[in-house]
């Protein structure tokens, strides 16, 4: 039985896991992006995620802590300076978990994890969506006065061309 056993251990002893969740957090706040088996980066969002969340204010004490867990002093520095300013506004959710198929050698399930806010494919700037009505939107005073004057013009230009 599994109760109250939270942590997926991947095999491996604490030291050893530890060690291998903090190369991995390091990894992809440098690369933005990683591959690895979905176990790993299913262990890596929840190791990932409050540390960011810890980033977005900028003390001494959140920077000892963050360097505490990821062990890098130059992936600590970027997750403050590049990272956080970007996720500020974001109140959670920072990574994403692309499956990417079965790798070849042992047929381990694979995916990619990523930074949410630093995937170029996704985040195009897109179009404000238009707000849809199902009913029929209603003119101003000014459009109504303006249809008819528009619609004499046309009708006199195409007179106007007819008598030449």
């Amino acid at each position: 039985m599994r109760h109250g056993k939270k942590i997926n251990h991947l095999g491996r002893k604490t030291a050893h896991r530890k060690s291998m969740l903090a190369n991995m957090g390091s990894s992809l706040i440098e690369h933005k992006r990683i591959n690895t088996t979905v176990a790993k980066a299913k262990a890596l969002k929840v190791f990932i995620e409050p540390l960011v969340t810890k980033s977005k204010e900028d003390t001494t004490h959140n920077r000892r802590i963050v360097f505490s867990k990821l062990r890098d002093k130059y992936a600590v520095s970027e997750l403050f300076r590049e990272v956080a300013p970007k996720v500020g506004d974001r109140p959670g959710g920072y990574t994403r978990i692309i499956k990417l198929g079965n790798r070849l050698g042992d047929n381990a399930d694979m995916a990619m994890i990523e930074l949410v806010d630093f995937n170029e494919t996704y985040n195009v700037n897109k179009p404000a969506k238009k707000k849809s009505t199902r009913r029929a939107g209603k003119k101003t005073n000014a459009e109504t006065a303006e249809a008819p004057k528009a619609e004499e013009k046309k009708q006199e230009e195409k007179d106007d061309k007819k008598e030449e």
